[in-house]
């Protein structure tokens, strides 16, 4: 069965599914190209080389595509990556099809001339709102080759060389992205693509939780840490913090809306950001010397309050990588937002957003993950620590051990109860 949807942006119809692009072959991608800007009007897709299906992600299908053109062009790549919004074979994925529409509107977007970082160069990108059906087509990002680093793995950081290095580039994307947004140097659509959602706090679409359901979560995790008390660090399993944390969410659980509402009335931190950024969605290079830094999978972009960007960016990283790290990490942010046009932050005003949201998202959502890991590890006694390799050589158990780690570390170490009680007592710090 074809499957075919015409764009809301560009107006041509596309195919929403890997069997109908490889029906409408080298033709359909010719018309697309030269529509986008990408193929000149005289030049044309000769050959498809390759059309792989490949696996990944949480939604639509993905296919590795490479084509022959009828002359090189600079920009135009052979080795290409291909996005679908859809899985019409599995209704579970295919519930997810509407994220892609943002992340169209930054592929678009990111062929403007002002676009301040690198992303994977876009050829076609369009989606069709009424059905959630979209397409996209970017460069293929060639990892451990021409002159690109291997590509790094989540909740591994361990075996990341420079890891401070990689970090501060990934936030200096983020902020010089941001900064330009805020400097109003982007094209004027992008307020209206972009608009801010004054409510929008979570990438989830799951209310959060109230007082007792949190803290019956917190008893999960206290006997968690009872059953596998060699996966966690002696600060986080102690039986004091835990009954602290058993009265601290209750506390933050009462303070969401007043949380949600300094979040979103805080315009100097609002613009356009990957809310993401960990370490899997970017690829690194060097030139001269320096290490530079691309961002890919743009689900979910958004203006948002800049405490969720450096959340989503550095929510994966250890404990002791914070405790070395966050002051010259937070630094290296507010210096490069404002020097891209960005308003010029403290410190403070940037932590205390920070630790805000994190406990907000963290709470809502990595205290499940106690139950996750039993589930999904049923010799959890067995393991060893953290480094395990059983654990490691598994994504989303390692991932939800590394960020629930890393989310209580930060409550106990930052005491995210005394920075609640501060910015309930009114104790905003300096913004400027």
């Amino acid at each position: 069965m074809s499957a075919w949807f015409r764009g809301d942006a560009l107006w041509l119809e596309f195919p929403a599914d890997a069997q109908t692009l490889r029906e409408a072959g080298a033709a359909f991608l010719t018309r697309a190209f030269q529509l986008s800007g990408v193929l000149a009007a005289d030049n044309a897709v000769r050959e498809i080389t390759q059309c792989q299906e490949c696996a990944g992600g949480s939604t639509g299908r993905k296919l590795l595509l490479a084509l022959r053109y009828a002359r090189p062009e600079p920009g135009l790549h052979e080795a290409l990556f291909v996005k679908f919004s859809r899985d019409f074979d599995d209704p579970i994925r295919d519930q997810g099809r509407s994220q892609m529409a943002a992340e169209v509107r930054l592929a678009q977007l990111s062929r403007a001339p002002a676009f301040p970082i690198a992303v994977p160069v876009c050829h076609f990108a369009d989606f069709h709102q009424a059905s959630g059906s979209g397409i996209l087509i970017t460069q293929r990002i060639a990892f451990g080759a021409q002159g690109i680093e291997p590509q790094y793995q989540k909740c591994l950081d361990e075996q990341l060389p420079e890891p401070l290095a990689h970090y501060r580039a990934i936030l200096v994307a983020l902020a010089r992205l941001a900064g330009t947004q805020q400097a109003g140097l982007l094209p004027a659509r992008v307020n209206r693509e972009f608009a801010f959602d004054p409510a929008r706090l979570s990438v989830g679409e799951r209310a959060p939780y109230g007082a007792a359901q949190l803290q019956r979560r917190v008893d999960r995790y206290a006997q968690f840490a009872q059953d596998g008390p060699q996966l966690l660090a002696q600060n986080i399993r102690a039986p004091a913090f835990i009954a602290r944390l058993r009265e601290e969410v209750a506390q933050f659980a009462a303070a969401e809306g007043a949380i949600k509402k300094a979040l979103q009335d805080d315009a100097p931190a609002i613009a356009l950001c990957h809310w993401n950024a960990n370490i899997d969605n970017a690829w690194f290079w060097r030139e001269h010397g320096a290490l530079h830094c691309g961002l890919m999978d743009w689900g979910c972009v958004g203006r948002m309050h800049l405490a969720m960007a450096l959340w989503g960016a550095l929510s994966a990283a250890p404990p002791a990588f914070w405790d070395a790290h966050e002051d010259e990490l937070l630094e290296t942010f507010v210096d490069e937002y404002a020097r891209s046009g960005g308003a010029r932050l403290t410190l403070a005003a940037l932590r205390q957003p920070l630790y805000l949201y994190a406990a907000f998202m963290g709470m809502n959502w990595l205290l499940d993950a106690p139950a996750y890991l039993k589930a999904l590890l049923p010799e959890l006694g067995a393991l060893q620590g953290p480094q395990d390799a059983r654990l490691l050589r598994q994504e989303a158990p390692r991932t939800q051990l590394r960020m629930l780690s890393t989310l209580l570390h930060l409550w106990q170490s930052r005491d995210f109860g005394a920075v609640l009680g501060a910015f309930q007592r009114g104790a905003r710090p300096q913004q400027h």
